[in-house]
């Protein structure tokens, strides 16, 4: 009985949180659209999560393209099919790979550094200070952090594909010696628009999930040192784990 007990507590308390934190999502998109707009906050939070971004984001969708070019030859040469190289790339990155990754890329470099800015936030009273002087700080802090999650995560995604396209081509034609023409032909007979659809409707939803859980885990941190880093962790660990089963979600309900 008592096993029962603690695990409903644990199972309320859980909804809770997410009831809570689902209330939190609506009301910061919700001030995003009233006024006073505030484009400079909107625009440094694009720069902060998008174009400081690109250096990590750059050399992982490079290597990875290259991964995918060397495995890949490999594989398709046994059955004499090199020259479907390109395809499998292209499919693999734009399908998959290029949006999780790009996703787990972004919430190492950006996730921590929004988690651990608003708990500092108030570990210093900012929030009640900026209340104080008539401002909302879900409008003026959250708010501009979402949207440029959601307008940053699906450049960043195409970026993403483009270079891991690349660095397959730099190896299976440069290095390999996979027809150039075979490469890219097959490759653009291949990719259908559904394809590219479903790569930037998962960095969509991945640009809400990781500034959505990032900026809520700041919000209810403990005001404490201990607290903020606590929380700075949780948001890194529970966004990755949750990127990678929202990507399952979605990978079902579009194929």
């Amino acid at each position: 009985m008592d096993i029962t007990a603690k695990f409903g507590r644990f199972t309320l308390n859980r909804l809770q949180i997410l009831g809570r934190s689902g209330i939190f999502l609506l009301a910061a998109i919700f001030q995003a659209f009233l006024p006073p707009f505030r484009i400079r906050r909107l625009v440094k939070e694009i720069e902060f999560i998008g174009s400081k971004s690109f250096l990590i984001v750059f050399v992982t969708a490079l290597f990875t393209g290259m991964v995918l070019g060397i495995q890949g030859y490999y594989s398709l040469s046994q059955f004499g099919a090199e020259a479907a190289l390109g395809v499998m790339v292209a499919l693999s990155i734009i399908r998959e790979l290029g949006p999780v990754l790009c996703a787990l890329m972004v919430t190492g470099r950006a996730g921590s550094a929004i988690t651990a800015e608003i708990g500092i936030m108030k570990i210093t009273d900012q929030f009640p200070a900026l209340e104080m002087m008539a401002i909302d700080p879900l409008k003026y802090v959250i708010s501009p952090k979402i949207l440029a999650g959601i307008i940053s995560l699906p450049l960043l995604t195409a970026f993403f594909d483009l270079v891991g396209i690349a660095g397959g081509y730099l190896v299976g034609v440069k290095l390999l010696g996979v027809n150039e023409g075979a490469y890219v032909g097959k490759m653009v007979t291949a990719i259908t628009f559904a394809d590219i659809y479903g790569g930037i409707l998962k960095s969509f939803c991945f640009g809400i999930l990781i500034t959505w859980i990032a900026t809520f885990m700041g919000f209810t941190a403990e005001p404490t040192t201990e607290g903020v880093s606590r929380a700075t962790t949780n948001a890194v660990v529970l966004t990755s784990l949750s990127i990678l089963i929202v990507d399952y979600i979605l990978t079902s309900l579009l194929l």
